[in-house]
């Protein structure tokens, strides 16, 4: 019986009287087949590329432990692959590939996961462009949050080496209280003030916990 589903195949055996490197420049790379793919970033022959796509699908290919890839592809090669695709993770991680929108407090929340359960105080800061989307996001300091120790050089520094129209700041509290201290607030004012002078809007100041989230903006604390 077929199968309804479509499958895509790894890399047909295509003569269009150009090279890889010649369809690469013609079509660029998000129109190249996944095999085409493979073949150019690890400089593999394209029957090499269809051998290794027609046993495993990409995902699958993703999934083969160093010591299989090795024996796959050699160890410079296996080496090259998995740095790229590091870079590549790191790069969605930091809102690179979609370019998140954060419309509202609760939208900052998936990018500031990973400094909820924190045992020190990590401050953060999320650079925004001029249509609310993320476009970098960077620690700032690590240690009691205190005026003293974040600077507003620190802080807005980044936002203009990667063209940002706003910020949203933001730090974990390791208890469950996200109650903002004097030194929150006072830090938050400062920074606003240096915001308003270079014009770069600081749009909050989110304190998370591993239970809990506070919004200075929403509490009208800003």
């Amino acid at each position: 019986m077929k199968s309804n589903t479509y499958v895509r195949e790894a890399m047909p055996k295509l003569d269009f009287g150009i090279s890889l490197k010649q369809r690469f420049d013609q079509c660029r790379a998000e129109n190249l087949r996944d095999g085409e793919l493979l073949a150019l970033s690890l400089d593999l022959s394209e029957e090499k590329a269809r051998k290794i796509l027609e046993s495993t699908s990409l995902a699958g290919f993703l999934d083969i432990p160093p010591a299989g890839m090795k024996r796959l592809l050699g160890k410079d090669r296996m080496r090259k692959f998995l740095c790229s695709f590091e870079l590549a993770q790191r790069a969605l991680s930091q809102g690179l590939g979609a370019r998140p929108d954060i419309s509202c407090p609760a939208g900052a929340l998936p990018f500031l996961m990973d400094i909820r359960d924190k045992p020190k105080e990590y401050f953060l800061c999320l650079y925004l462009n001029a249509r609310n989307q993320m476009i970098h996001k960077e620690v700032i300091s690590i240690g009691s949050l205190s005026a003293s120790i974040v600077h507003p050089r620190e802080c807005f520094l980044p936002a203009i080496e990667h063209l940002a129209a706003s910020v949203i700041l933001a730090h974990n509290h390791p208890s469950t209280d996200v109650s903002p201290s004097k030194d929150d607030l006072e830090l938050t004012r400062r920074l606003v003030k240096a915001g308003e002078i270079i014009g770069i809007e600081v749009l909050d100041h989110i304190i998370v916990s591993r239970t809990d989230f506070l919004s200075l903006k929403e509490k009208g604390l800003m």
